[in-house]
């Protein structure tokens, strides 16, 4: 049985806007029951252990999915959510890959995690894949890879762009623009359109750029899984 660690971020606040942040329902729920249905077993884990906040937003009739809609009624699922391992416990050695959902939370809280970028690290050391969706990118710009240089330079990437994030209005709220950011470390980044599912592998990384790819990013993860 492969066996998947999901980072969720542990920030509920957007900057100084006064409105709740957090993860986003869809890149949680439909990842997790892509990979879950197909016998991955699946372990939680954020910065802070416990429960991770969920985006206001994303519990919007208006983004409802069958993924937000079967997570919305699975009490375990839900239980399970709020006992998180704190990030600072993890051992990347026991876990087949790693998988983070977006939401603007990570932008704050696990860009600069010094947990989080040392389970990336390990991780594609150890030959296993990284997976990120919408914002969750963000999670590799600070990561330095075994040779000294920045882990996604020269790297395919993709993440929320600039021009959806504009369209959320939150460019000027952001604490960094993911599309700017990972330029800036040297990656070779790309976008499809705006809210239409566009993911990127390259190597072990596999990256989708906003939350209509979580799932398309599951089925590359679980491919790799498989292989």
């Amino acid at each position: 049985m492969k066996h998947v660690l999901f980072v969720l971020t542990s920030h509920d606040r957007l900057g100084d806007s006064g409105h709740k942040t957090g993860f986003w329902i869809e890149e949680f729920a439909a990842p997790y029951y892509a990979l879950a249905d197909q016998g991955v077993a699946i372990t939680l884990a954020s910065p802070r252990g416990g429960q991770p906040p969920i985006d206001p937003k994303s519990a919007d009739p208006a983004f409802s999915t069958p993924a937000t809609e079967r997570f919305n009624a699975d009490a375990t699922l839900q239980a399970r959510l709020a006992e998180t391992l704190p990030l600072d416990s993890i051992d990347a050695s026991h876990y087949d890959a790693v998988f983070y959902p977006g939401g603007h939370g990570p932008l704050w809280d696990l860009v600069d995690n010094a947990d989080s970028q040392r389970l990336i690290a390990t991780t594609l050391a150890a030959g296993k894949p990284v997976a990120a969706v919408c914002h969750a990118p963000a999670v590799l710009v600070n990561v330095v890879g075994a040779d000294g240089k920045a882990l996604v330079a020269g790297k395919r990437v993709t993440g929320f762009s600039n021009s959806e994030e504009e369209a959320v209005q939150l460019t000027s709220i952001v604490p960094l623009l993911l599309e700017d950011a990972l330029q800036a470390r040297g990656a070779r980044y790309e976008k499809g359109p705006d809210w239409a599912p566009f993911i990127v592998e390259d190597g072990l990384l596999i990256t989708g750029q906003n939350p209509a790819s979580s799932e398309a990013v599951a089925h590359a993860l679980l491919a790799r899984l498989n292989a």
